[in-house]
C-alpha cells in the first residue's frame, strides 16, 4: 500500500509538499492564524480558540502574541504556560513540542522542513520533515532560529539572534551563528 504525502511527512520520509491534502491543511492553518492575528486583544484570552482547535495540544495558560504564523498547526504541542512573543513562526511539517514554562522571544522561528539538495527534486517540492523538541523552562531570545532535528534540553537558554543547528543540552546557554555553548549554569 502506498503512503499519502501527509503520511510520508508524518513518518519523516521524503514527500512532495505540492499535494492537495497538504494544501488543504495549510489553508486551514492560514484561516486559524488569520483569526488569531486579527482578534481584538480583549477577546483573545490566553489562547485563541482557532489555534487551540488547530494544534495537536496546548496546555493551560499558554499565550501566543499576535502576529503568529504556522504551516499546519496540527504538529504543534505546547505544554502549560508556554509563552510565544509577537512575530513567532513555526513551520511545523515535523512535530514541534515545546515544554511547560518555556518562553520564546519576539520573532523566534522554528523550521522543520528540509528541502532536497538536488535542484530538480527541490523544484518538484521534495522535502523531509525533521522534528524540533524544546524542553521545560527554556528561554529562547528574540530572533533565534531553530532548524529541524534539534532538541533543546530543559532549562537551556538560547541567545537572541542565534541559529540553533545542533542539540542544546539541559541547562546550557548557547549563542551565535551557529549557536555555541557559552557555559553551563
Amino acid at each position: 500500500m502506498s503512503l499519502s504525502e501527509r503520511q510520508k511527512m508524518a513518518a519523516g520520509e521524503w514527500y512532495c509538499c505540492f499535494d492537495p491534502e497538504l494544501d488543504a491543511l495549510r489553508w486551514q492553518a492560514r484561516e486559524a492564524v488569520h483569526e488569531h492575528n486579527t482578534m481584538p486583544p480583549s477577546q483573545r484570552g490566553h489562547f485563541a480558540a482557532a489555534l487551540s482547535a488547530l494544534f495537536a495540544d496546548a496546555g493551560e495558560g499558554t499565550f501566543i502574541e499576535a502576529p503568529f504564523h504556522c504551516s499546519y498547526g496540527i504538529n504543534i504541542s505546547l505544554g502549560r504556560r508556554v509563552y510565544m512573543n509577537a512575530g513567532c513562526t513555526v513551520l511545523d511539517s515535523g512535530r514541534v513540542r515545546i515544554g511547560e514554562g518555556s518562553m520564546l522571544g519576539p520573532g523566534v522561528h522554528i523550521y522543520c522542513a528540509e528541502h532536497h539538495k538536488d535542484a530538480e527534486l527541490r523544484a518538484a517540492g521534495m522535502e523531509i520533515a525533521r522534528p524540533v523538541t524544546i524542553g521545560k523552562s527554556v528561554w529562547i531570545g528574540g530572533g533565534a532560529i531553530l532548524v529541524g532535528g534539534v532538541t533543546v534540553g530543559d532549562g537551556a537558554i538560547i541567545g537572541a539572534g542565534s541559529v540553533v543547528t545542533r542539540d542544546v543540552p539541559a541547562g546550557a546557554t548557547v549563542a551565535g551563528n551557529p549557536a555555541r555553548p557559552l557555559g553551563v549554569r
